[in-house]
């Protein structure tokens, strides 16, 4: 190191430290604490070259301290933002200053191998001590807990929204089963995932599926339920079970098997349907204390998922001696409340760890939580088509311009269709608005697209077309003699036409009967035309379906026109302001304790004082305590076994009446049944939302009240 014009070059010091025994050097002090230092530190000149590294810099970079000195910094900044910090350097070296750590923008460094870090960097100049240095002090944050955890958690979510989509989109129960093993190893990361099933008879279980499965385990196993077994044991619990060491395991009896395949942790949860066992998942590990809370969260949750599965497929088998209709909607209906709770607690916990600021500049990670995000959302859509086939979906109707969205549909279709299918579009010249929920359409319309390709496999053309009309036919094709009546008023009717096999009258008759399809095996759920039927009864609209053998099909959906109908959910052109007064008062009430902190932590960044119960009877007496006036009752619809949201509202306002009620609920026919019956200023929310769905909400119903 040499000397940079009059300044004197950067040697130990021999002065003695007060407090410390004689003989000790200032110089080798700071010298052992530069060496010492936890933190990467690199000394660095004006011109951006390295004088000095500790060896933290050195591991962390990937290079050897010598490799280090007299490197430009320049080289440890990724290439695509490389030319903006030259700039920013530059700007620095002719003001330097004080800068702690997380104020800088660039969070992230480039290693020797070309891999990138996650760092907070604090400069420290030192020109006011005569020195034309920078000393830059650089932390490794992708190695803090509180990182490390949010990252976890969105990738356990990731997986959690695969499984739910899997497990909504195939109706093989087998399918489910074989994936499950699969994602919880790739999830956490461990050797072993098996799926233990108990028998009818409760006396055995059965390895029903797994991955890493060790000698004398295989699929279709037996081993007898008694509690001195793994699974046993886990059943006589009725309760995770968390095997730290199997070593030192004296619960019960560890197969020996288990301990020359050289794993040494475990945990198991029990799987449960409507409060019973029915069998277990369990993972294991070569690595003692392997698992903790998250681990544990993500299989309950996981657990959960795969027995809604099981009870869909119980659900299914009794279709057969039912109205399939009624029992589709049973089905949905019982899974939608647990379904949906779970993914507002992934899409809300996503929301909040995409915000945090050391994840704001990482790309990686924001891809973590952005698909992540996508997999929760397509779970919730997945969740509205079982519901939209039995009507019991919350719609939310606005105007829709067909022209537009039959433009916007068939650019995506030319995209993703056979490049041998053309598509035209004929569109009615002034075509008013008609009065739909604009998602719904377009999935309805994307069914009938999709049906229309697999009956044209050498190509054809599909046909989009609109027209006016003063009333429905006098023949709609449903299932239901009560659905025959045309309704009375305007209506546009969209055509879909394709030119393939076309349908016989068999067929025609049965197309809208849920599970019904013509299509092989693990093509079709037969959920497509039962959902645009659903759909279009529940817009107050009609459907026909015109087909014969060999000459094509055209599907024709009547909907309202927006002047022409009954516009219940069609928000008022004057919207009230959409900003929450700071300090609101919030009861909030919601039996699921995981849902109920992603509430808790929207509202508090809402602005909001918040004050929690998980029942109605807890709520009543936290406002009749009479220390707060609360201004909003936010409360699940579905409580548990005691009082009920809509009964928690009416006592509430009976008390208090000036207080805002707004009720939230994942059970769809919930949400019905309590807009027929609660008062009109009262507001209902469909869960999984957003913080944004949850602030317009809450809005609309204090302009009520206002």
């Amino acid at each position: 190191m040499t000397d940079s014009g009059n300044t004197p070059p950067l040697r130990p010091g021999r002065l003695p430290i007060p407090g410390l025994p004689s003989g000790i050097e200032e110089g080798s002090v700071f010298r052992s604490l530069f060496i010492a230092y936890p933190d990467s530190l690199l000394l660095v000149d004006q011109s951006g070259h390295i004088m000095l590294a500790n060896p933290s810099a050195a591991a962390l970079m990937g290079y050897t301290v010598d490799e280090l000195v007299g490197l430009n910094v320049d080289v440890l900044v990724p290439d695509s933002i490389r030319p903006r910090h030259a700039s920013y350097r530059e700007a620095y070296g002719r003001a330097p200053r004080p800068r702690p750590m997380g104020t800088h923008m660039e969070l992230v460094a480039k290693r020797k191998d070309g891999s990138e870090v996650m760092v907070e960097i604090a400069l420290s100049p030192l020109q006011d001590h005569g020195l034309p240095f920078v000393v830059a002090a650089i932390r490794d944050i992708g190695a803090y807990p509180r990182v490390k955890q949010a990252l976890q958690r969105a990738r356990y979510s990731e997986h959690l929204a695969q499984l739910g989509r899997l497990a909504v989109d195939t109706r093989d129960l087998q399918v489910v089963l074989k994936h499950v093993p699969e994602i919880i190893t790739t999830a956490l990361q461990v050797e072993v995932a098996v799926v233990w099933l108990l028998d009818n008879n409760r006396l055995e279980f059965r390895v029903a599926s797994g991955v890493g499965l060790i000698a004398g385990e295989e699929v279709g196993m037996r081993l007898a339920n008694r509690p001195d077994t793994p699974p046993g044991f886990v059943l006589s619990q009725g309760r995770p079970v968390v095997v730290p060491d199997y070593r030192t395991e004296q619960r019960f009896a560890v197969p020996q098997a288990y301990l020359d395949a050289g794993l040494t942790s475990a945990l198991a949860v029990p799987l449960s349907d409507r409060g019973r066992v029915i069998g277990m998942l369990s993972v294991r590990s070569k690595e003692a204390k392997r698992f903790g809370d998250e681990e544990l969260r993500f299989l309950e949750s996981l657990s959960s998922l795969l027995a809604t599965s099981l009870q869909r497929v119980q659900t299914e088998e009794a279709l057969n001696h039912a109205q399939r209709l009624e029992s589709v909607g049973q089905l949905t209906g019982g899974i939608a409340h647990d379904f949906n709770n779970l993914l507002t607690v992934i899409q809300g916990n996503l929301q909040v760890l995409g915000e945090l600021p050391a994840l704001a500049q990482d790309a990686y990670a924001q891809q973590l939580v952005n698909a992540a995000t996508r997999a929760s959302r397509r779970g919730a859509e997945l969740t509205g088509k079982l519901l939209a086939f039995s009507r019991r979906q919350v719609l939310q109707p606005m105007a829709v311009d067909t022209h537009a969205l039959l433009h916007s549909l068939a650019d995506m279709l030319r995209r993703t269709l056979d490049q041998r299918i053309g598509i035209e579009i004929d569109t009615a010249p002034g075509c008013p608005p008609v009065l739909a929920d604009p998602g719904q359409l377009e999935s309805a319309l994307l069914n009938i697209a999709i049906n229309a390709r697999d009956a044209m496999p050498e190509g054809g053309i599909l046909r989009f077309r609109t027209e006016m009309c003063d009333a429905l036919p006098a023949v709609l094709h449903s299932p239901h003699s009560d659905l025959q009546n045309p309704a009375h008023g305007r209506f546009v009717a969209i055509s879909v036409a394709d030119n393939g096999t076309g349908m016989d009258e068999e067929v025609k008759e049965r197309a809208f009967e849920p599970f019904f399809t013509t299509k092989e095996a693990g093509r079709g759920t037969g959920l497509g035309l039962s959902t645009v039927y659903g759909f279009v009864k529940q817009s107050r609209g009609g459907i026909v379906i015109d087909s014969k053998p060999g000459q094509g099909t055209t599907v024709r959906l009547y909907l309202p026109l927006l002047e022409a109908a009954d516009p219940p959910g069609v928000e008022d052109e004057e919207r009230p302001d959409e900003t929450i007064a700071p300090g609101l008062r919030v009861m909030l009430v919601e039996d699921d304790a995981e849902v109920r902190n992603v509430v808790h932590t929207f509202l508090t960044t809402l602005g909001c004082e918040i004050t929690t119960a998980a029942t109605g009877e807890q709520a009543l007496m936290a406002m009749d305590a009479g220390g707060v006036a609360f201004d909003l009752l936010l409360s699940d619809i579905a409580l548990g076994p005691g009082m009920r949201g809509t009964r928690l509202g009416a006592e509430a306002r009976q008390r208090f009446p000036q207080m805002a009620v707004l009720l939230m609920s994942g059970f769809s026919s919930e949400l019905l049944d309590a807009d027929r019956e609660v008062p009109q200023d009262w507001e209902l929310l469909r869960k999984p939302y957003t913080r944004s769905e949850l602030a317009r909400a809450i809005c609309r119903v204090m302009a009520g009240r206002a």
